[in-house]
């Protein structure tokens, strides 16, 4: 199977920008990308992550989190840090665009900045929760998809020129980025919760921003 296409800086900088002035729900649609191209978490995990992952009771920020096993892709809790500026403010202008729409808010107004804790920290354009389709593969084994968020963000890429791209390029680009940075392959794969070191490292082989400084130097 082809790898989802790695999404270089400028580009993912014109489809951000598209995306802040294109269609329903912009603010949200922006803070969508930057938690799959900033956390490199799968299409699943993030229709399911709850308001109480992203922040404590009295509204803070809960930096140090967690994807746990109830909404893991594999079932396999893993770490998760909402320590990106970026990202964090995008998810803070949509929940503040939330707030007043009075999607999934709680008469709790004190707790959880008034959003209902155990409600999806991302919801769909009428106020409700990602619907997810279970798939049984010929093993017997159960799978999971969110088919409207794959729509979407096949949508967001291609409004900005970007062909063949989905969520997964998210995914991918999350992996080459760290490994670009130098980080451990170790690390890199506890943040993806891959099962093996192999599947990481195959994520991120033929990084084509490698190849290209390769060919850039040779004369």
């Amino acid at each position: 199977m082809a790898k989802a296409p790695f999404i270089e800086d400028a580009r993912l900088k014109h489809m951000l920008k598209v995306a802040a002035i294109s269609g329903e729900n912009p603010e949200r649609n922006v803070a969508l990308l930057y938690v799959i191209y900033g956390t490199g978490m799968m299409l699943t995990e993030v229709a399911r992550m709850p308001v109480s992952r992203y922040m404590k009771p009295d509204g803070t920020l809960l930096e140090k989190s967690a994807i746990t096993s109830e909404i893991a892709y594999n079932g396999k809790e893993r770490p998760l840090w909402w320590s990106n500026a970026k990202v964090v403010a995008a998810i803070d202008k949509y929940l503040e665009n939330r707030l007043r729409n009075k999607h999934g808010i709680t008469t709790r107004n004190a707790a959880y900045r008034g959003l209902d804790p155990d409600g999806p920290l991302f919801l769909t354009g009428e106020g409700v929760p990602y619907k997810l389709i279970q798939r049984k593969t010929g093993t017997g084994a159960i799978s999971y998809s969110c088919d409207s968020l794959s729509q979407l963000f096949r949508k967001l890429h291609l409004q900005a020129g970007i062909e063949g791209a989905s969520a997964m390029s998210g995914r991918r680009t999350f992996a080459v980025r760290l490994s670009q940075k130098g980080y451990d392959l170790r690390h890199i794969n506890e943040l993806l919760g891959h099962e093996t070191l192999t599947a990481t490292k195959r994520l991120i082989d033929a990084d084509p921003v490698r190849l290209g400084a390769l060919v850039a130097g040779v004369i």
